[in-house]
């Protein structure tokens, strides 16, 4: 059953085929196509997962090349890991498309939208099921493209133009350290097999290295620090494209490839514990900035960075399954965030959540599901969140360090508390301004709903009231969890409640934007957090004015001393020509005279030399 694996990530590239090539005339049509594709691979996906449960696995296909001597098949990874994320994908970016023909209805580029999103979505389960570094990069880069074009759909915004350059040039750091990465380990194991990584023995420096540069990929595409500033930038992309690369696709991707590539990475502890911190760093950095964010799909976008922070936090510690499940519960709830947001945007035409207000009233389906998907990204049980968030902050507990514990702790306080500011702000109180909203068309509301039932009873399947199944299913030669301890659940409870009830006291009960007394006392903080730590500031006057001055010198040297030299060879060439243009007179007596000078300057000369001699 498993052999049909491999046409999976077919389907919706066929989808994207027909689309780019006859989009013009199918127009509408072009969304069913999108739509049918890809609920036909998630079909193929559950397919797959029974066969995985009968026992079957990885395939080949047949020998692509030869690398030093040895073949490199068209292989076919079929696992936990694999299926788990096909699911996911599949299922995600099938209700996605559903609820973009509502959401993109009427734009210029309808048909080009649904062949970029198929792209990207076949992008992303080619790499899944990649069964070696050659072909994941290949699909890897493929993910990258698409996120470019998707990005920057709108490109006659000049935000939106910039915003897809920005994504584009910041994820190749992170693939030149992947690319770089992927030559070491050939170098050093002679195999780019995933299977053979468990195979690998010792702690030699250059697997080390290689497996920091194949994390340095993905830093890239999940958005981590120091790589983190395009994903925050990407949203002036269509809302429905920032639900698929946050919840299924693009940043998914990094934390895939870390579990992907696990057996390197716990062969030195140095490459686990660089994962735990950067992915510790990432949280608290992005949950502090989204706290004081008023665009409401920025404030999800740092909220993406954090909760991928989480993930790979958990990863680093050796929690496998705790990162793993928190990577499908995460897929579900912030999908359902995003569309929430893009359904709220759709209704009042504006992105600042100052300027929203009391919407639970006129938009019931979308307020009711957003507050679902606020209390499971909140991790308030029994939601999905809470069970895949213990497991990361039980693996913290047990195998990290008390910081990286502690960083994950404050990371959930701020998640509940940012989260919960948007919806006091976006769903309660009084409107702040002159709006009409009203209640988006069933193609966007029903995927709503539909995610909203994955927000709420995705993580039991990570539970004790279900035997911990996820971790059993996923857990494949990667070692046990331990089980969570009453300090920590009851921690994880308080800390998440903690988060809403200041929210509540700031934005419901003082019925302020900001609280006029916490801003005064800390005005500088806010500052901080509202300039993103100035980052961004500080890579564009270290990395970005040096390189464009450097640029401006190379044009002006180009245009001076290479120009100046081929142009003066030019001009040299042109004089000499003038000169001889004008001894060559075209008349016979000239000729002559020229010849009879030099006559009569030979003579003088060997008389000269003659007189001398004598």
């Amino acid at each position: 059953m498993v052999k049909v694996a491999h046409l999976i990530p077919l389907f919706p590239f066929l989808a994207f085929a027909v689309n780019i090539f006859f989009g013009r005339r199918l127009r509408e049509a072009s969304a069913l196509i999108s739509i049918i594709a890809c609920g036909i691979s998630a079909v193929l996906s559950l397919v797959v997962f029974q066969g995985l449960q009968a026992g079957e696995g990885s395939y080949s296909l047949g020998t692509w090349l030869f690398l030093n001597g040895k073949p490199l098949n068209f292989g076919v990874t079929v696992d936990a890991l694999s299926v788990m994320m096909l699911l996911v994908v599949t299922v995600v970016a099938t209700l996605i498309k559903i609820y973009s023909v509502g959401y993109m209805h009427g734009d210029l580029r309808y048909s080009r939208y649904f062949a970029y999103i198929s792209l990207f979505t076949a992008s992303m389960l080619g790499l899944v099921l990649a069964d070696n570094f050659v072909m994941l990069y290949i699909f890897w880069e493929g993910v990258g493209l698409c996120s470019y074009l998707l990005i920057a759909f709108w490109f006659e915004r000049p935000a939106a133009a910039k915003a897809g350059l920005k994504a584009f040039i910041t994820t190749r750091i992170g693939d030149t350290g992947l690319l770089i990465g992927i030559l070491l380990l050939l170098f050093s194991t002679q195999t780019l097999y995933f299977s053979e990584l468990k195979n690998i023995a010792g702690d030699d420096w250059i697997l080390t290295l290689a497996a920091i540069l194949i994390f340095m990929g993905a830093v890239g595409k999940s958005a981590q620090f120091p790589l983190h500033v395009w994903l925050p930038d990407a949203m002036e992309g269509p809302t429905a494209v920032s639900a698929l690369i946050h919840a299924a696709t693009m940043v998914a991707a990094g934390v895939y490839l870390v579990a992907r590539t696990y057996a390197l990475f716990i062969l030195h502890p140095l490459c686990l514990e660089i994962v735990a911190l950067i992915g510790g760093i990432s949280a608290l950095l992005a949950a502090s900035i989204a706290t004081v964010n008023n665009d409401i799909k920025r404030v999800l976008a740092y909220s993406t960075i954090s909760q991928l922070g989480l993930m790979m936090l958990g990863l680093g510690v050796g929690g496998y399954a705790a990162g793993t499940f928190h990577l499908m519960t995460h897929a579900f709830f912030k999908a359902l965030l995003f569309l929430c947001a893009g359904s709220v945007i759709h209704s009042v035409h504006t992105q600042d959540i100052q300027k929203m207000g009391g919407l639970l009233s006129k938009m019931k389906v979308t307020g009711a599901t957003f507050i679902i998907g606020t209390l499971a990204i909140a991790g308030v049980p029994p939601l999905s969140g809470f069970w895949s968030k213990d497991e990361i902050l039980t693996a913290a507990w047990h195998n990290g360090s008390p910081v990286l514990f502690w960083l994950a702790v404050a990371t959930s306080f701020l998640t509940a508390f940012y989260m919960a500011r948007l919806i006091f702000l976006v769903l309660f109180g009084k409107p702040r301004s002159e709006m009409h909203p009203s209640e988006s068309p069933k193609t966007m509301t029903v995927p709503l709903i539909i995610l909203a039932v994955f927000a709420v009873f995705a993580g039991f399947i990570g539970s004790p009231l279900m035997h911990h199944a996820f971790q059993e299913f996923i857990n494949e030669g990667h070692g046990g969890e331990v089980v969570a301890s009453g300090f920590v659940i009851g921690l994880s409870i308080a800390v998440s409640l903690a988060g809403i009830g200041l929210a509540y006291l700031f934005y419901v009960l003082n019925n302020k934007i900001v609280p006029s007394g916490i801003r005064a006392q800390f005005a500088w903080l806010h500052q901080l957090l509202l300039n993103k730590y100035y980052i961004d500031e500080i890579y564009d006057a270290v990395f970005v004015r040096p390189c464009m001055r450097f640029c401006d010198f190379l044009f002006k040297f180009d245009a001076v001393v290479v120009d100046g030299l081929v142009n003066g060879a030019g001009a040299a060439v042109r004089a000499v020509s003038q000169v001889l243009r004008w001894v060559q007179t075209g008349l016979v007596q000239n000729y002559l005279l020229v010849q009879v000078l030099g006559v009569i300057l030979f003579v003088l000369t060997l008389l000269g030399k003659l007189c001398f001699r004598f």
